[in-house]
Parts: structure tokens; sequence; C-alpha cells
């Protein structure tokens, strides 16, 4: 019998820094700041918040589905062979092409690129974008130690260099009074809004695949050498966002209220610190940070379709396909992308949440009608909530629903149809 492969420090650094960044995208650079600078002497407490409802759930999504097999289906497969192939599809063209890889270089553009050439054509910076993003993609088993060994570590240094700077020299005092009601809550809901469980669902399989070209062939393998990565994943990510919400903290006394640009505070951060110098700092930052979150969601993507085809779609088209679309998509700019988008991130985002969570229970819950019922009320009450938001008066009362205030609305009515599930008998398959 072969012996058990040991998960070396090498396999565990190199798969913890490419989870890192393809969580940390541009999004997540501007939150962290932002808590700081509202909540003051409380800013540990907002960034506790904000790593447990962004880097924890992320993480708890990754070991719900090595658990398993690592591909999407074995979080989703109890609702139906049907209804799981619509969901992951919605959400893998939702969470890729359609919305994070576009907004990845859309972002990248805005912060990055206008602040040092205002005049840069956005047709072209999309074209460039995306054709680096093909060629460290192109090749399945060279992305992982692409972004784990080369990209992670320069993204690292440079947000160490910002960060160390904001302590030794600080913008200014910490206000010992917070800007909001509750910063915990503030933390919640951004944690909640970069929707990372969903970055997770993608590129788990690619990071399972790749481990397993590492020679990690059985599932417990992989899950040693996954769940070790995911812990420098988690780690790396809490001294990110503790360090830049510290840097946030630092510009409470500074007056500049809650209605603040949370993009614009970033660069006043960086700028204030480094000066000049400091935006081409950010615009190094930005880059990184979206260029491995790109390149993740492309390669995760392009390996989601692939498999859906049987193997008839080849993983090189698609990923040619997927970045040509993006970077038209890309050109209609944060703002239009995030409109277009934000209603089916808002519906898919509850139902899948509670599946991975379900999936922890598998052995427990053996009627598969728990997991339908439990989808079908969240998908229903995400549709409301999203209603709601529209303005549509006849779903304002899911404003009223526990855990409202958290964005968790669906939670109780979700628990409810659970349990309704639970007493309906499973049909036995056929012989």
């Amino acid at each position: 019998m072969k012996p058990e492969k040991k998960a070396s420090m090498g396999d565990i650094l190199v798969i913890g820094f490419a989870m890192f960044a393809m969580f940390f995208g541009a999004g997540n650079l501007i939150f962290p700041p932002y808590l700081g600078m509202v909540g003051g002497d409380q800013w540990f407490t907002g960034f506790l918040a904000f790593i447990i409802a962004d880097g924890g759930l992320a993480v708890l999504t990754v070991l719900a589905m090595i658990r398993k097999d690592g591909s999407f289906w074995c979080v989703i497969d109890r609702i139906g062979d049907l209804p799981a192939k619509i969901l992951a599809s919605v959400a893998i063209l939702t969470v890729g092409p359609m919305l994070c890889i576009p907004r990845t270089c859309a972002t990248t553009f805005e912060m990055g690129i206008v602040p040092l050439f205002p005049g840069f054509n956005t047709w072209v910076f999309s074209i460039i974008f995306f054709g680096i993003v093909y060629l460290l993609t192109i090749r399945p088993s060279a992305v992982v130690d692409i972004i784990g060994k080369f990209l992670t570590p320069l993204l690292l240094i440079v947000l160490a260099v910002l960060v160390v700077i904001g302590i030794i020299n600080p913008i200014g005092e910490i206000a010992d009074v917070t800007l909001v009601d509750s910063i915990a809550k503030e933390g919640i809901l951004a944690g909640y809004q970069t929707m990372d469980v969903l970055v997770s669902l993608a590129v788990t399989l690619m990071l399972v695949g790749n481990a397993a070209r590492k020679g990690y062939n059985s599932k417990k393998e992989r899950m040693g050498v996954i769940s070790k990565a995911s812990a420098v994943a988690l780690l790396g990510l809490s001294l990110v966002y503790g360090g830049l919400t510290y840097l946030g903290a630092t510009t409470s006394l500074l007056g500049l209220g809650v209605g603040m640009n949370q993009t614009a505070l970033v660069v006043m951060i960086t700028e204030t610190l480094l000066g000049k110098v400091g935006i081409v700092l950010l615009s190094v930052i930005v880059f990184f940070a979206c260029l491995t979150t790109a390149i993740g969601l492309v390669s995760a993507a392009a390996d989601f379709f692939s498999e859906l085809s049987n193997g008839r779609v080849k993983y090189g088209l698609l990923v040619a396909l997927i970045c040509i679309f993006a970077a038209v998509i890309a050109n209609v700019g944060i703002s239009m992308i995030i409109a277009l988008a934000s209603p089916v991130l808002n519906i898919i985002y509850p139902v899948l949440l509670t599946q991975t969570i379900l999936s922890f229970f598998d052995d427990t819950i053996k009627n598969h009608n728990v997991n339908r019922c439990v989808a079908i009320g969240t998908i229903v009450m995400a549709i409301f909530g999203v209603l709601a938001d529209m303005g549509a008066e006849a779903f304002l009362f899911v404003h009223s629903l526990p855990l409202a205030e958290y964005g968790f609305f669906w939670l109780v009515p979700a628990i409810v149809c659970g349990v309704i599930g639970a007493f309906i008998p499973m049909q036995q398959p056929k012989a």
C-alpha cells in the first residue's frame, strides 16, 4: 500500500498564497479602511466582523467542498440534477464573465490607470489586461503556481510597505467614538457584500486539481494540504485586513463622515502616506489584486463549462472566449456592471450559502427535500428582497424580518422551509 503523502510546507504556502490572492480582489481592498474610519477606536471589532463574514465564510466553503470531490456539484446536487445545473451555470456566469472578471479590469482601470494616465483608452487597456490574463491562464496546471509563487508575494510586499509606513507614521489620532450605530453590523455587511463564497465555489475544484497534480491523490491527502493552505490564506487576509482597517482608523478624526467614498478614502490614505509615489504604489496593488483574482476566476469558469460539456468544449477555447467577452463587458464601467449583476447575485448568493452550510450535515440529514425546500424558500425570499430594494411596497416586509439589519432576512424563512421539507417523504429512486 502506497504511504500517505504528507503536506509539504512549500505546497501549503503556494496553494495558500494562491487562495489568498483569489479572495483578495480590489473590491476587498476598499472595505477595511472605511470600517476603520467609521469605527474609530472600535476598528478592531469591525475588522473581526469583516474577516469572519468574508474570509471565514470563504474558507468554510472550501472545506465543505473538499470534504467530498471538490466540485461545485457536491454542494448543490441534492436539489436535483436540472436545478443544480441551472443554479451552478448562473452562478459561474455571474461571478465570472458577467460580473467579477470584467470588474477586475474596470477596477484596475479606474483606480490604477486613470490617476496616472487620465486619457488612456479603456478598450486598449482591457485588451492589454485580458491579454495578460489569457497568457497566464492558458495552462491550467500552472495557474495556481503562477499566482502562489510569483504574483501573491509581490502583492503582499507592496501591501506590507503601505501598512508598515502607516503604522510608523500614522495619519492622525484615532477617534474615541464611532460614526455608526454598530460597527460589528457594518463589518458583517461589508464581508457579506464581498460574496467571496461564490469565488470559493468557483475556484475550489482548481485547487483540488492542483493538489492532485502535486501528488496528493487521496481525498484525505488533499483535505490535509488544502485545509492547511486555507489557514495560510486566512492568516494572510487577517493581517492585510487588520492593517488596512487600522490605517482607516487613523483618519477617523479628519471629519470625513460616513458619506466618504470608499475608493477615494483608499486613494487619500495612500497619497497622504507616500505622496505621488503612493499613487503609483496603489496602482501596483490594485493591478496585482485584480490580476490574480481574474486569473483564478477565468480558469475556474473555463474548467466548469468544459466539465459541463463533458470535455467537448476545450479549456483553451473557453479561456479565450471568456477573456474576449469580459473585455467587452469591462468597458461598460464598474457602476453599470454592478447595477446589472447585483440583483442576480443577491438572489443566488443566499441559496448557495445555505446549501454550503447544509452540506456539512449530509450524513445527518438524509432527506433531500430539506435541501430542496431550503433552496426554494431562500430563492423566493431573496427575490422578495430584490423587489423591496427596487421600491416595491408589497415586499418591504422583508426589512422587518429577523436578522434583516445584517442582510440575512432570508435565513429564518429558509430554516422554516427546511423543517417543512423534513416532513415530506423523499421519493425513492426507481429500481
